[in-house]
């Protein structure tokens, strides 16, 4: 067993066979089910923090009660945990604290956090929070409260809880812990202090050399891990750029990490483009360098697609250690860069408003290495009309409404906040599109009427039927774009399908919502944007509003997607016919599977399951909800390409996900009215449209979809009347009135499918 932190050389092994430690009594009266519910938290945090227990520790503390005649569950759980405790707390009736010694051995890691248990015997019932503090300054001690654990006790007569201690030099060192649960509540003669006297085991510091397959130095994602699964460095307490809620670090050619002695695993990635690496590495006793050389398995950009997610924050959600600061620029820079994602627009939004403000500059940030471009811009959520709907406004030159100075004054109607960002040049859409917009249904597209009560593409339904005055006064669409890749395709997809029906030429954007539908990196979804010359933000804006974009997982590619002779994005997407004729769709398509199904890992940010389903047999509204491994045919390594014309697939070619790229061409097909066509890897990549007009005729593919359209503004509006600001009112009336009229206008002009 490695000399590692403490969490492991403490005796966490110990526990496999059942020792209980003499000096640590068996508190037999104590409630089973709210000592089970609490020591399954414990196991959650265990594995938020990086510290997971060994699955036969998981299967002890979990399996159900004992029948008659066994060990009691009680006695199992206590069983388990107490050889991990370095201290033991008792809690009077009068609410004073004294404190033991446990069986944990008290052994830290130089310059990083060890994590330990406490055993508390809470006679009083105390749910006050529980308070240590280490009198030696070399010393740091902290209790860990991050989630799912909170600062206060359970009040249960048995709880365990997380000490983290942090040791600043190697050697011996010796500090008094001293525990209480409020002023007044440590015992007398000392009885709250522990003496410990910790050695501290040295680290050495490992220097990467990370290149690029070009062999130029980059940044990339390194998750460390010991041969007891515990990640390094330490995930307590780390501070930016590093993030507590990840296992990964981000490093570049000449930084290091700082290990004590032991055998250790890398795996290295850099985003979905690139093929992730494993390789062992063995510390002993002075400082190394290893070498990283990544391997690609597909470049878009070299064919002029550039990646980018148009939704992250730097503050808010798994950031909430401060969440009116967050973190800065060049931090979130670092993890853009390790993902090797191009664009990264990082959204100001509510909990951080008045203290990210301060970063918008309407231009590129200084922090900026190119190709890799961060923006700050805004998500109207936490303020505003996001209970309408949140948006996200890019490309702003203002970033904040007239009327003040942050977020508390901006209008509650989407339409109104639509109207102020398009007159300076904003590209716009809802975010997260599904929430709110939940359906039964698998089918693309259904007609069942989703409930409009969540944040997503809400009042979307009513906002795409609007004109807005745009910068040079001319009328524009007030929607751009709708966000897709961060909730169930299914409920993204289905009111796009059914709004393009109606003549609509809103497009999709993929975008992360990082840290909080997803944290565990930025650019799980992504836009791919062709441009012709140099990357530019406001021009990859302009891609996505001019649909000159696909959307991914980043593991399947749909590239020079084109009808005829008319590119994606090129001449407003649209192919124009004099009559009902064939058409040909080409297309370049790649995909990247592994050889054998890839299964859900549900466990680092808190779970408990150690049986790993695999993610296609996943409910699509479950998480990942958009992954390439959805669309493996079974049994195969193959996906299919499906060609859809207003809706529905016409038809389908097969590859296979190895990675190569395959030019494909679907000919013959025969367009007999106004339609919009696009391309998909069913949920893992689809392109926007191109649009081909029959005899000068607008689009009107359905008229069950403008009656699904015109059902939803009722719907919509029976759920965000309410929300609307007096003032507002007969703005919303006359919003709402006018898409009601639009889509009756349709609804006429609409053929039968």
């Amino acid at each position: 067993m490695n000399t590692l932190r403490a969490a492991v050389i403490a005796g966490w092994m110990l526990s496999a066979g059942g020792v209980l430690a003499d000096d640590l009594p068996l508190i037999e009266k104590v409630d089973l089910q709210p000592l089970q519910v609490n020591s399954n938290r414990l196991l959650q945090a265990l594995n938020f923090a990086g510290n997971p227990l060994t699955e036969d520790q998981v299967a002890r503390i979990t399996q159900p009660p004992n029948p008659p005649g066994v060990p009691s569950k009680i006695r199992i759980i206590q069983e388990t945990l107490d050889p991990l405790c370095l201290a033991a707390i008792t809690i009077n009736p009068e609410s004073r604290v004294s404190v033991k010694a446990g069986p944990a051995r008290p052994l830290l890691v130089e310059k990083d956090w060890a994590l330990f248990l406490l055993k508390v015997h809470n006679q009083a019932g105390v749910t006050a929070p529980l308070a240590v503090t280490s009198e030696a300054p070399e010393v740091e001690a902290a209790l860990f409260v991050d989630r799912p654990l909170t600062d206060r006790l359970s009040g249960v007569e048995v709880d365990y809880r997380v000490l983290v201690l942090k040791a600043n030099q190697a050697g011996r060192l010796a500090t008094v812990l001293s525990f209480d649960v409020g002023q007044g509540t440590q015992d007398l003669g000392f009885r709250s202090d522990l003496l410990v006297n910790f050695e501290v085991v040295p680290t050495f510091p490992v220097t990467f050399q990370v290149t690029d397959e070009d062999g130029k130095p980059t940044t990339a994602a390194f998750e460390i891990r010991d041969e007891e699964s515990q990640v390094w460095p330490s995930q307590v307490h780390r501070v930016e750029p590093d993030f507590r809620f990840h296992p990964q670090v981000y490093r570049a050619t000449g930084e290091k990490v700082h290990l004590a002695d032991g055998s250790y695993t890398f795996t290295a990635s850099r985003g979905p483009e690139y093929q992730p690496s494993s390789f062992d590495v063995e510390v002993k006793g002075k400082p190394q360098t290893v070498k990283i050389e990544l391997q690609r398995w597909i470049d878009p950009s070299k064919l002029g697609w550039w990646s980018g997610d148009h939704h992250i924050h730097a503050a808010g959600c798994k950031h909430y250690e401060n969440p009116t600061e967050g973190v800065h620029a060049d931090a979130m820079l670092r993890h853009i860069v390790g993902e090797d994602l191009k664009v990264g627009a990082n959204l100001t939004w509510g909990p951080c408003f008045d203290y990210q403000k301060q970063f918008f500059t309407g231009e590129v940030d200084v922090v900026s290495t190119y190709p890799y471009l961060l923006r700050y811009d805004i998500e109207v959520s936490g303020f505003g009309s996001h209970r309408s709907g949140h948006l996200c406004l890019l490309r702003l030159r203002e970033q904040i409404y007239p009327g003040g100075d942050s977020s508390d004054h901006w209008p509650t109607l989407c339409l109104n906040t639509l109207k102020w960002a398009q007159k300076q040049g904003a590209v716009c859409g809802p975010a997260h599109s599904g929430w709110g917009l939940a359906v039964k249904s698998d089918d693309l597209p259904n007609y069942e009427i989703p409930p409009y009560d969540g944040i997503g593409a809400n009042e979307y339904i009513v906002d795409v039927t609007h004109l807005v005055e745009g910068p040079d006064g001319k009328p524009v669409p007030a929607v751009d774009f709708l966000s897709t890749v961060d909730t169930p395709y299914v409920w993204e997809l289905n009111i796009w399908y059914h709004t393009l029906n109606c003549g609509f030429r809103t497009r999709i954007s993929g975008e992360t919502d990082f840290p909080c539908i997803y944290g565990e990196r930025v650019g799980l979804g992504r836009s791919y944007v062709k441009l012709d010359g140099k990357l530019d933000y406001d021009a990859w804006c302009q891609g996505i509003s001019g649909g000159r974009c696909y959307v991914s997982d980043g593991r399947s590619h749909l590239m020079d997607f084109r009808v005829n002779d008319v590119e994606l994005g090129a001449n407003g997407s649209e192919v124009r016919l004099d009559k009902p004729s064939m058409v040909t769709v080409s297309v370049k398509a790649a995909a990247l599977l592994r050889e054998e199904p890839e299964k859900l890992d549900n466990t680092p940010h808190g779970g408990l399951q150690r049986d790993h389903p695999e993610i296609a047999a996943q409910p699509y509204a479950m998480k990942p909800y958009w992954h390439v491994e959805r669309a493996r045919l079974p049994g195969t390594r193959d996906v299919k390409v499906e060609l859809i014309v207003n809706g529905y697939p016409v038809a389908e070619k097969v590859i296979a996900a190895n990675g190569a790229m395959s030019d494909l061409t679907f000919d013959d097909v025969k367009i007999e009215r106004s339609s919009w066509l696009a391309l998909r890897i069913l949920p893992s990549s689809h392109t926007n449209p191109v649009f081909v007009i029959v005899n000068d005729q607008p689009i009107r593919a359905s008229k069950r979809s403008a009656q699904w359209c015109l059902d939803g503004v009722a719907q919509c509006w029976s759920q965000k009347e309410s929300l609307i600001d007096p003032k507002e009112i007969e703005d919303a009336k006359a919003a709402y009135q006018h898409a009601r009229e639009v889509y009756e206008k349709l609804l006429g002009e609409a053929e039968e499918e």
